[in-house]
Order: structure tokens, then sequence, then C-alpha cells
């Protein structure tokens, strides 16, 4: 196995499934029992998910809301996939706990590093939600920050597609897969793995991401066992 404590980063649109918006509960379900096969390995997990499924700041700033309030709601939207989430795991008998990055007792405990690590040491799934409790950064931010904090080895970011290509191969049937990459490269070449700010900070603290396809069910095993199934960003 190449990672004992990893930061699983979970996209909200992957949560809607086939439905095209909210929680498609399949999909929950699947991923649970992913998570539960590899906690059951040892592995410490920590886990951000992202709320596009249900609000997204950024593109309701278009829509004429205030980009703080409208980065807050996101925030929330982050806190109901992570409450779900939490609840799908607890139905496989998989211990868990919600962090939150803005006080919300009693839906969520009030994050903080020492907090998560040692709920993970003890065998729980830590979910980490809200983000970075602040407006203006992305969940690929905060799980950058919540990747560095909880001296995760790697950041696993499980998306719809199997790596980084040199354009989007939804929309280009041309691109090719990159085996691995530099940050400096990612940047540089403008590839969408995630936002600048997430990227630097990654680079700067030395924390590898791992981009692969967590819709396929059997993936994050196959994740660490070794397996070469997506793209390594790293220094």
């Amino acid at each position: 196995m190449k990672f004992n404590r990893i930061l699983l980063k979970l996209s909200g649109e992957s949560l809607q499934g086939e439905q095209g918006y909210g929680i498609d509960v399949n999909r929950l379900n699947e991923y649970a029992r992913q998570i539960k096969e590899v906690a059951d390995m040892g592995v410490q997990i920590g886990i951000v998910i992202g709320g596009g499924n249900i609000f997204r700041g950024l593109s309701g700033t278009t829509n004429g809301f205030d980009r703080v309030k409208g980065d807050q709601m996101g925030m929330c939207a982050t806190v109901i996939n992570s409450l779900a989430l939490s609840s799908a795991l607890g139905a496989i008998k998989q211990k868990n706990r919600v962090l939150t990055a803005i006080r919300m007792e009693p839906i969520g405990e009030f994050y903080t590093k020492w907090k998560a690590i040692e709920a993970m040491e003890q065998g729980e799934v830590v979910i980490m939600s809200a983000g970075t409790g602040s407006p203006y950064f992305t969940t690929d931010t905060g799980s950058s920050l919540r990747g560095i904090e909880i001296e995760a080895d790697v950041m696993l970011k499980g998306t719809r597609v199997d790596g980084i290509y040199t354009a989007d191969p939804e929309k280009d049937p041309t691109a090719t897969k990159f085996h691995d990459i530099t940050y400096s490269d990612v940047i540089a070449k403008g590839l969408k793995v995630m936002d600048i700010t997430a990227t630097a900070m990654c680079m700067q603290n030395n924390l590898p991401i791992y981009v692969f396809n967590m819709d396929i069910v059997g993936n994050l095993k196959k994740v660490m066992e070794g397996e070469e199934i997506g793209t390594l960003v790293h220094n």
C-alpha cells in the first residue's frame, strides 16, 4: 500500500449521478462502500466534498448574488453533501465524523487539525466541510489546505475522468493523457486540474495530487494498491 493517510477530494457534481441535480442515492452509497473498503485496509481518511450539485457560489454571482453570500451558500451546500455521506457511511457501520469550518453545532463539530488527526488515528473517516470557512476560496483550495494541515501523504482527487489530459477529453477526442506531470507544468499549460491557488499551495507544501476516476466502482482501492489508473501531479 502506497499511502497511510489520504485526503480524498470528491466533486459535488459527481454526487448527482445520472439525475443532473442534487444527490443520487446510488452514487452516494457506491462512494461510501469504496471509502469503507479502503478504511478497512487501515488507511486513515480525510474527505472534502464540493457543493456544485446544490449551489455554486461563483455562478451565483452572475445571477445577481453577492459574492460573499454566494460563497457562504456554497459552503452550506458542502455541509449538506457531507452529512449525506456521513449518513451513508454510518449505514454500513463505518465510523465517521463531520467537522465544519464555520461553527455549526450540533450539525458538526468545529474543525481543528488536532481533532481531525485524533479521529483519523482512532479509525474514523473525517469529513471536513464548509470549505475554508472564508469566501473567495474554492473547495479545491479547501482540500489543499486540509490535506496539508492533516499531513496527508497525498490528495486523491476523484473526478469523472481518469486523469489529466492535454485538453478536455469529453470535448476533444484528440486529447492525450499525462501519466504524471509537475505542478509548474500544470500551471504553465493552464490545465484545469484545480484552481491556481490550490495548485500553488500543494506545490509549496509538497503535497502530491493524484487525479483518477472515482465514478468507476473499485478504483479507489486500486489507487491504494498502487495500480496506475490516473495522473500524479508532483514537484
